[in-house]
């Protein structure tokens, strides 16, 4: 019987996960779920995992956050010592991560067939750490899933084609998983308003930087409720910052009643790669507060745009084209094309 070691940490993984795990129990795979602890707030972990409905880790590292290089390191360690007493047929690692990386690494350096599922993505800026990490993965893997034809065309350029297969985007099979009728919405989320997350350290980390988007997000004419980890909420305390106009600052949201409360938004204000991709899918404007994205396919169409903080902001957003555009993402089923490749790639 084959096995299969799913790695995840964050919570994009455990999103991604969700589909392939359950394609994998759909063709009687043997899977090892495994948890790096690289995300361990309940929200981004438990619940995530509740919404998307992916099962509890067969084992959990509990690495928890630390410096890029030891936080990577601790991951080496322990990923090789359990993959070494559990063999596996094939590892499956997701995404651009500091998880990625290093269960990428641990597990061809073991000389174990690995696979990336959301390989090809590029945004050119190697001062991203998510750059740095998807580069790596995907010349260390022996199997890539890509899912757009842009990522299929990076890895060309790289030599990578004959590793590689056009997939589709496993974030599709997650989104049509989801019953948005059942799904609470905070109070807040009620007429009309824009929604907003800044996570990203070149946006938190210059005061202003972070000044210039919450004096544009305080200009919009309509309510902007701004979804704000303790991470951001310190930084805006220590720059003594004080949010006000059309902004409102909430506690973030579980995975299932951020998507549903997007969903009825009139747009979203952002700086996160996948939440960029799932305004596009759901026919949401975006206004992404970056130089560059890994999803360039979301700027086709006046859906998305790419902006520098300041007054700009509150101008953006009626520019944009809102309605479902093309299906470059896929059809929803790259979870099942996937676990087809791993039987086709290990028996």
């Amino acid at each position: 019987m084959i096995r299969v070691a799913n790695i995840v940490g964050a919570r994009p993984q455990f999103i991604k996960a969700g589909p392939v795990s359950k394609a994998l129990k759909f063709q009687q795979i043997d899977e090892l779920l495994i948890n790096t602890g690289q995300h361990y707030d309940p929200l981004m972990s438990q619940r995530i995992m509740q919404d998307i409905g992916l099962r509890q880790p067969d084992i959990n590292l509990g690495v928890g956050s630390g410096p890029h290089a030891v936080q990577t390191g601790r991951m080496m360690e322990r990923l090789e010592a359990v993959l070494v007493e559990n063999p596996v047929d094939l590892v499956v690692v997701y995404g651009d991560t500091n998880t990625t990386l290093a269960a990428a690494i641990a597990a061809t350096k073991l000389d174990i067939p690995t696979a990336h599922v959301e390989a090809g993505l590029r945004s050119f800026n190697r001062k991203m750490p998510e750059e740095l990490n998807r580069v790596l993965t995907d010349h260390a893997c022996d199997f890539l899933y890509a899912p757009t034809q842009t990522a299929m065309g990076h890895l060309e350029r790289e030599g990578l084609l004959d590793r590689a297969t056009l997939t589709g985007d496993v974030m599709v099979d997650a989104l049509e998983s989801i019953d948005f009728i059942s799904v609470p919405r905070p109070e807040w989320a009620d007429g009309e308003f824009y929604l907003a997350t800044i996570h990203r350290a070149e946006n938190t980390d210059d005061g202003d930087r972070l000044s210039g988007i919450l004096d544009g997000l305080a200009t919009t004419g309509i309510p902007v409720h701004l979804l704000a980890h303790p991470r951001l909420r310190r930084q805006i305390e220590q720059f003594g910052m004080e949010p006000g106009g059309s902004l409102t600052l909430h506690d973030p949201l579980s995975y299932s009643e951020m998507l549903a409360t997007l969903q009825t938004s009139r747009g979203l204000y952002t700086d996160s790669g996948g939440l960029q991709k799932e305004a596009y899918i759901l026919g949401v404007p975006c206004v992404t507060i970056r130089d560059e994205t890994e999803w360039p396919e979301t700027l086709a169409g006046s859906r998305n745009v790419l902006v520098t903080p300041g007054p700009n902001l509150g101008a953006m957003m009626p520019t944009l084209d809102a309605g479902l555009g093309q299906k470059v993402f896929g059809d929803g089923t790259a979870a099942r094309r996937i676990v087809e490749c791993i039987l086709m790639e290990v028996t």
